[in-house]
């Protein structure tokens, strides 16, 4: 199983999502665009793992839950990742309680690595990725798409737990979810 932590946002980001990708797909149409369903902040990616694990993975994951408070956050803005007039990724921005996501994040990677996941060298940067450049020098257009972001709101949504999902054919499959805060 293709594994990865992550939080979702709810159905008013996911409707504000629809509506963008379907206005900025006109404006970089041989990009790939992610799917605006099941719209999500991925946390940790765990890469391909055993299905055996996942009572592992759970006994893990659940006391990282409790020591982790809910959280808001709001998705505004965007920006790209790469050069700046070639970009490979176009993202949405996150803000709210980013550094309560953040420690979030960081607890979690420093729980599994013990398990044989090994952290990501790079920081962690809350983003929600919008597209990806099918060509490998990148995306010209993804320039007038950071433009048609800025001032863009998309709304706010309460995260009140997160999941472990399995990536399955360009789906997302929810495996075991834990609630933030909350007593076992």
């Amino acid at each position: 199983m293709r594994l990865f932590t992550a939080v979702t946002l709810g159905s008013t980001i996911e409707a504000h999502a629809t509506a963008t990708l379907e206005r900025l797909h006109a404006l970089a149409p041989r990009a790939r665009w992610v799917p605006s369903h099941g719209v999500h902040l991925t946390l940790v990616f765990l890469g391909e793992v055993e299905e055996s694990r996942l009572p592992e993975l759970g006994e893990v994951l659940h006391p990282v839950s409790l020591r982790h408070k809910p959280l808001t956050l709001s998705i505004e803005g965007g920006g790209s990742f790469g050069p700046p007039r070639h970009p490979h990724v176009l993202w949405a921005g996150v803000g709210g309680e980013t550094a309560t996501l953040e420690a979030l994040q960081q607890d979690m990677a420093a729980a599994l690595e013990p398990l044989g996941f090994p952290r990501d060298k790079r920081l962690y940067t809350a983003h929600l990725t919008l597209a990806r450049s099918k060509d490998p020098k990148g995306d010209p257009a993804f320039v007038t798409c950071v433009r048609a972001l800025e001032g863009r709101h998309w709304g706010e949504a309460r995260v009140e737990h997160f999941t472990l999902f399995e990536s399955k054919a360009g789906r997302y499959l929810p495996r075991l979810e834990f609630p933030l805060g909350e007593a076992p």
